[in-house]
C-alpha cells in the first residue's frame, strides 16, 4: 500500500507563499490539469501544484526558443535543483518557489523524486530530435514525459488502505500516463511537424501512407490519415481502459481528480476520432463548460464505480 502522509497544518510563510506562486503558474497554464487538482483537499492540491510548476519549467526549457546547447544546459541546472531536493539541501527562505514548494512537498509526501529525473531525460530527448520506429520505441519516451508524472503523482495521492491490488497502482498510474501523452500526440500532430518534431511510430506512418509528414492542414496526398489515427485511438483506449484500474485503489477526492484529468483526455479522443483531420488544421479542445462537467462527474464517483463493476465482473 502506498499512503500518502498528510501535512502538518503550521505551514511557514515562506513556504505557503512558495505553493501560491506554484498555484498561479497552474492555474494559468495548465489548461486541463487544473480542472482535476481542484478536487484536491488543499494539502494534495498544493503539492500536485508544486510537481506541476516544476514540469512546467522543464517543459518550458524544452519547448522554448533559446538555442539547444543553452538548453541542455538549463536542463541539467534544473536536475541539480532535483538533487537539492532530494539531498534536503533547500532552505525555506531560497529565491526559487518551486524548489521551496517541491522540497516541502517532499518532505510530507512519499513522492518518488527520480520520476522528475525521468522527465528531464525525455526532453533531453526531444532536444536530440530523437524519433521512434515502433510503438515499444514511442513508449520510453511516453514513459519518461508522462507515465513517470503518473507514478510521481500517485506518491501524492496515495492508495486506500486495504485496496485490493494495490501493488500494482504505480504500473497503472505509469499506464494512464502513456494515454494521455499519446492522445497529447494526437491532438499535437500539426504544432509538433511545424516544431519539426515527429512522434508516431515510423512503421505506422508508413502502414497508412503518412511517412512524408504533416507539415500541412490536409492529409498527405495519397494517405489514410483517418485510418492511421483511429489505429491510434484503439491503442490509447486500450491504454486508458488499462490505466483506469487505479480509481478505485484511491480515495474519493484523489480518484475525483485522476478521472478527471483522464476523462478530459478521453473526450479529447473522441473529437479527435470522429473528425481526424481536425487535428491538421488546429488544436484540438474542450469548452470550459464541457471540462468542468467531467471534472462533476469525477467528483460523483461515476467512473470509478463503472470500473469497480468491470472488474468484479472480470473476477466472476
Amino acid at each position: 500500500m502506498i499512503r500518502a502522509v498528510e501535512p502538518d497544518t503550521h505551514t511557514s510563510a515562506p513556504v505557503l507563499a512558495a505553493y501560491r506562486y506554484c498555484e498561479a503558474v497552474t492555474g494559468a497554464q495548465a489548461r486541463n490539469f487544473a480542472y482535476g487538482i481542484r478536487l484536491l483537499p488543499t494539502p494534495k492540491r498544493r503539492a500536485m501544484s508544486a510537481l506541476y510548476a516544476f514540469s512546467r519549467r522543464v517543459d518550458d526549457i524544452g519547448d522554448g526558443a533559446l538555442p539547444d546547447d543553452v538548453k541542455a544546459v538549463r536542463l541539467e541546472d534544473t536536475r541539480a535543483l532535483l538533487t537539492r531536493v532530494r539531498d534536503g539541501a533547500v532552505d525555506e527562505d531560497d529565491t526559487d518557489p518551486v524548489a521551496v514548494a517541491l522540497a516541502h512537498t517532499a518532505q510530507r509526501f512519499p513522492v518518488p523524486l527520480g520520476g522528475l529525473d525521468e522527465l528531464i531525460d525525455g526532453v533531453q530527448m526531444d532536444l536530440r530530435g530523437e524519433t521512434y520506429e515502433t510503438w515499444d520505441d514511442l513508449k520510453v519516451y511516453c514513459r519518461c514525459v508522462a507515465g513517470a508524472i503518473g507514478r510521481v503523482s500517485l506518491g501524492v495521492f496515495g492508495t486506500e488502505p486495504g485496496a485490493r491490488g494495490a501493488e500494482r497502482a504505480p504500473e497503472y498510474a505509469d499506464t494512464l500516463g502513456l494515454a494521455l501523452q499519446l492522445t497529447n500526440i494526437l491532438r499535437d500532430v500539426r504544432e509538433d511537424a511545424e516544431d519539426g518534431r515527429t512522434y508516431l511510430p515510423a512503421d505506422d506512418l508508413a502502414k497508412f501512407g503518412c511517412s512524408a509528414g504533416f507539415g500541412g492542414p490536409g492529409r498527405p496526398e495519397g494517405s489514410d490519415f483517418a485510418g492511421l489515427v483511429h489505429f491510434e485511438v484503439r491503442r490509447a483506449r486500450a491504454l486508458f481502459a488499462e490505466g483506469y484500474r487505479l480509481l478505485p485503489m484511491l480515495d474519493r477526492r484523489s480518484g475525483a481528480c485522476v478521472a478527471a484529468m483522464a476523462g478530459i483526455y478521453r473526450r479529447l479522443l473522441d473529437r479527435i476520432e470522429r473528425e481526424p483531420e481536425a487535428v491538421l488544421r488546429g488544436r484540438v479542445s474542450l469548452p470550459g463548460r464541457e471540462k468542468a462537467y467531467v471534472a462533476v462527474r469525477g467528483l460523483s464517483g461515476l467512473d470509478t464505480r463503472h470500473v469497480t463493476r468491470r472488474t468484479v465482473r472480470g473476477r466472476a
